[in-house]
Protein backbone atom coordinates (compact mmCIF):
# COMPACT_ATOMS: atom_id res chain seq x y z
CA UNK A 1 0.00 0.00 0.00
CA UNK A 2 1.27 3.49 -0.88
CA UNK A 3 2.00 5.87 2.00
CA UNK A 4 0.88 9.47 1.52
CA UNK A 5 2.52 12.50 3.05
CA UNK A 6 -0.70 13.45 4.85
CA UNK A 7 -0.20 15.54 7.98
CA UNK A 8 3.38 16.50 7.07
CA UNK A 9 2.21 18.01 3.77
CA UNK A 10 -0.53 19.94 5.58
CA UNK A 11 2.02 21.34 8.08
CA UNK A 12 4.42 22.29 5.28
CA UNK A 13 1.67 24.12 3.39
CA UNK A 14 0.54 25.85 6.56
CA UNK A 15 4.14 27.06 7.21
CA UNK A 16 4.35 28.34 3.64
CA UNK A 17 1.00 30.15 3.79
CA UNK A 18 2.00 31.75 7.10
CA UNK A 19 5.11 33.15 5.41
CA UNK A 20 3.15 34.63 2.49
CA UNK A 21 0.56 36.31 4.70
CA UNK A 22 0.08 39.86 3.48
CA UNK A 23 0.82 39.06 -0.16
CA UNK A 24 -1.89 39.98 -2.67
CA UNK A 25 -4.34 37.73 -4.52
CA UNK A 26 -3.25 34.29 -5.65
CA UNK A 27 0.21 34.91 -4.31
CA UNK A 28 -1.36 34.44 -0.89
CA UNK A 29 -3.97 31.77 -1.68
CA UNK A 30 -2.55 29.44 -4.35
CA UNK A 31 0.20 26.99 -3.44
CA UNK A 32 2.27 27.21 -6.63
CA UNK A 33 2.08 31.01 -6.85
CA UNK A 34 2.89 31.32 -3.15
CA UNK A 35 5.99 29.12 -3.51
CA UNK A 36 7.25 31.06 -6.52
CA UNK A 37 6.63 34.42 -4.88
CA UNK A 38 8.35 33.37 -1.66
CA UNK A 39 11.40 32.14 -3.58
CA UNK A 40 11.58 35.42 -5.49
CA UNK A 41 11.12 37.45 -2.30
CA UNK A 42 14.03 35.56 -0.73
CA UNK A 43 16.26 36.40 -3.69
CA UNK A 44 15.35 40.08 -3.48
CA UNK A 45 15.95 40.20 0.26
CA UNK A 46 19.39 38.55 -0.17
CA UNK A 47 20.34 41.04 -2.88
CA UNK A 48 19.02 44.06 -1.03
CA UNK A 49 20.78 43.27 2.24
CA UNK A 50 24.01 43.79 0.34
CA UNK A 51 22.69 46.84 -1.52
CA UNK A 52 21.78 48.43 1.81
CA UNK A 53 25.42 48.27 2.89
CA UNK A 54 26.49 49.98 -0.35
CA UNK A 55 23.83 52.68 0.04
CA UNK A 56 24.88 53.49 3.58
CA UNK A 57 28.56 53.65 2.59
CA UNK A 58 27.61 56.16 -0.14
CA UNK A 59 25.72 58.22 2.46
CA UNK A 60 28.71 58.21 4.84
CA UNK A 61 31.04 59.28 2.04
CA UNK A 62 28.67 62.09 1.00
CA UNK A 63 28.46 63.32 4.58
CA UNK A 64 32.23 63.20 5.02
CA UNK A 65 32.80 64.94 1.73
CA UNK A 66 30.47 67.79 2.69
CA UNK A 67 31.95 68.11 6.19
CA UNK A 68 35.54 68.10 4.97
CA UNK A 69 34.78 70.58 2.15
CA UNK A 70 33.27 72.92 4.78
CA UNK A 71 36.61 72.78 6.58
CA UNK A 72 38.59 73.48 3.41
CA UNK A 73 39.95 70.03 2.58
CA UNK A 74 38.89 67.67 -0.19
CA UNK A 75 37.49 64.23 0.69
CA UNK A 76 40.25 62.28 -1.04
CA UNK A 77 42.97 64.30 0.70
CA UNK A 78 41.12 63.88 4.00
CA UNK A 79 41.07 60.08 3.65
CA UNK A 80 44.75 60.07 2.62
CA UNK A 81 45.60 62.24 5.61
CA UNK A 82 43.74 59.88 7.93
CA UNK A 83 45.98 57.07 6.74
CA UNK A 84 49.09 59.24 7.25
CA UNK A 85 47.95 60.22 10.75
CA UNK A 86 47.19 56.54 11.50
CA UNK A 87 43.64 57.32 12.56
CA UNK A 88 41.76 54.04 12.26
CA UNK A 89 38.19 55.33 12.30
CA UNK A 90 35.85 54.06 9.61
CA UNK A 91 33.63 56.22 7.43
CA UNK A 92 30.53 55.49 9.49
CA UNK A 93 32.01 56.74 12.77
CA UNK A 94 33.65 59.70 11.06
CA UNK A 95 30.35 60.77 9.48
CA UNK A 96 28.61 60.42 12.85
CA UNK A 97 31.29 62.62 14.39
CA UNK A 98 30.91 65.17 11.61
CA UNK A 99 27.16 65.38 12.17
CA UNK A 100 26.88 65.00 15.95
CA UNK A 101 30.20 66.18 17.41
CA UNK A 102 31.72 68.97 15.33
CA UNK A 103 34.50 69.82 17.82
CA UNK A 104 35.95 66.32 17.74
CA UNK A 105 35.72 66.24 13.95
CA UNK A 106 37.51 69.61 13.82
CA UNK A 107 40.31 68.17 15.97
CA UNK A 108 40.63 65.20 13.60
CA UNK A 109 40.74 67.54 10.59
CA UNK A 110 43.48 69.61 12.25
CA UNK A 111 45.53 66.46 12.88
CA UNK A 112 45.00 65.34 9.28
CA UNK A 113 45.96 68.76 7.95
CA UNK A 114 49.19 68.71 9.99
CA UNK A 115 50.11 65.28 8.61
CA UNK A 116 49.33 66.40 5.07
CA UNK A 117 51.55 69.46 5.49
CA UNK A 118 54.40 67.22 6.68
CA UNK A 119 53.91 64.87 3.73
CA UNK A 120 53.78 67.78 1.26
CA UNK A 121 56.97 69.28 2.72
CA UNK A 122 58.75 65.94 2.46
CA UNK A 123 57.61 65.57 -1.15
CA UNK A 124 58.90 69.05 -2.06
CA UNK A 125 62.22 68.31 -0.41
CA UNK A 126 62.58 65.10 -2.44
CA UNK A 127 61.71 66.93 -5.65
CA UNK A 128 64.34 69.61 -5.01
CA UNK A 129 67.08 67.03 -4.47
CA UNK A 130 66.12 65.03 -7.54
Amino acid sequence: MRATKGAARTRAKKRLFNKVEGFVGGRRRLLKSAKETLLRAGMFSFRDRRAKKRDFRRLFITRLSAASEMRGIKYSRFIYGLRLAQIGLDRKSLSDLAVLDAETFDAIVDKVRAELDKADAALKARQKTA
